[in-house]
């Protein structure tokens, strides 16, 4: 990857692209600093630490959550609208066909998911005032913005982080425009390392005080270099199903002949069955944590259902899988493409056209999403557990399985694109 941003800086056009996104990240990151008028960050930055769910968005922001900034909730309100709408489209006959209809169907999807996500954003930011402005045995809000009156401090940190979420939108979409990566993809992937950074740079000033501190954080790096290992290697996984189309004559002209293969990933489903798991169980805890905060409930379900206990992990390990089928059901379908290779002149070989190959591609699939089921599960609870017995170094937050996923994903995307800019300005100057 430092070979493919050393060729790309060479070529004008696309080292002034990479300066325009760099720009725009520095934009991003100075509004996960600025704080939001008549919050008390201190009041939040304690509450999102106990709570699991709470301490990965803000992980995913960069620290905008638990500093309380205008930035806040960051592309989770979109990253929701966008997965509800690719649910939609394929229950809902008329966005599916809306999903069809190529650039102009995707316009509109595109319209809904951003009416949806002002939608969801204005839920969160109503959420996160309730749930903080009744924080015990402080409240998170200050009322004392407009002479006492809480509505009107409540209104105004709504408007702000819903306009802060619009913003972060308006950010991705100019960084996408470029073409260097997906810019949604690039603010969760700065985020992270921006908070991985920080917790790493607290660790390194710790151990110099502390000399214990410093080989737990060389384990934790060493450990932190495997699973990465683990998850590049994971992620170019798949399985090429062979595809042998017949040769065709139309008129004067020889077509087909050819072979290729369908590619089916291991890690097809990405980080989405993580994402549902966790969301499903910290659900609950948040809805607990604002409403009844000091009830006997509250307390047992932090107790034996919170992250790091062994019913946690069970439960967790259950919810990947079933989410694992569950979107691999949504997105694959075999019938579909069985019929494509079929009006294609295509075969798999050894396989039936039709019904038998849908079969076929639909058992390779489960088979396959099993695996990574297995892996996505495995990559959730096992590192926590090593990182934990490894010793209390505060970076097991910071590099969550989610996390991890999203980082080596987006890097490796953003080689791909930068690779096909270069590929592309090869082939326009040969044109010349």
């Amino acid at each position: 990857m430092f070979k493919t941003l050393k060729e790309a800086f060479q070529n004008k056009e696309i080292r002034t692209k990479i300066f325009i996104v760099l720009g725009l990240l520095v934009l991003f990151r100075l509004g996960c600093w600025i704080p939001v008028p008549g919050i008390s960050s201190s009041v939040f930055e304690s509450s999102v630490q106990n709570q699991t769910f709470l301490s990965l968005l803000s992980g995913i922001t960069g620290g905008a959550l638990s500093n309380g900034a205008i930035l806040a909730l960051g592309v989770s309100p979109y990253i929701t609208a966008q997965i509800v709408v690719q649910l939609l489209s394929m229950a809902i006959p008329s966005w599916e066909r809306l999903s069809k209809e190529g650039e102009e169907g995707r316009k509109k999807l595109n319209k809904y998911t951003k009416i949806l996500t002002l939608i969801l954003a204005t839920a969160q930011a109503i959420g996160i005032v309730v749930s903080f402005g009744n924080a015990t045995p402080e409240s998170g809000i200050n009322a004392g913005l407009f002479g006492g009156s809480m509505f009107l401090t409540s209104a105004v940190v709504v408007i702000v982080l819903v306009a802060g979420a619009m913003f972060t939108l308006w950010l991705g979409e100019k960084i996408t425009e470029t073409g260097i990566a997906n810019g949604l993809s690039l603010l969760i992937f700065v985020g992270i390392l921006s908070t991985a950074g920080t917790a790493i740079f607290n660790n390194i000033v710790e151990s110099t005080s502390n000399p214990e501190k410093l080989w737990q954080l060389l384990a934790f790096v060493v450990a932190l270099v495997i699973i990465f290992s683990m998850i590049v290697l994971m992620d170019g996984a798949e399985r090429k199903v062979p595809v042998q189309y017949a040769k065709q004559v139309r008129g004067r002209k020889m077509y087909g002949g050819q072979s290729t293969n369908i590619p089916i990933k291991l890690m097809g489903t990405g980080v989405l069955p993580i994402i549902f798991a966790m969301s499903l169980l910290s659900f609950p805890q948040i809805i607990m944590s604002i409403f009844w905060p000091t009830s006997s409930a509250a307390t047992w379900y932090n107790t034996y259902l919170g992250a790091g206990s062994w019913a946690y992990s069970v439960v967790v390990g259950i919810l990947i899988l079933f989410f694992a089928y569950f979107t691999s059901y949504m997105s694959f379908k075999p019938d579909d493409i069985s019929r494509q290779i079929q009006s294609n002149g295509g075969f798999i070989p050894g396989i039936r056209p039709g019904k038998t190959t849908a079969e076929y591609l639909n058992r390779i699939n489960k088979r396959i999403t099993f695996f990574g089921a297995c892996f996505l599960a495995f990559l959730t609870i096992v590192p926590t557990l090593i990182f934990k017995s490894i010793g209390d170094t505060g970076l097991v937050s910071a590099f969550s399985a989610t996390g991890m996923i999203i980082v080596v994903s987006v890097a490796l995307e953003i080689d791909k694109q930068l690779q096909a800019q270069m590929l592309m300005k090869n082939y326009k100057g040969f044109l010349k």
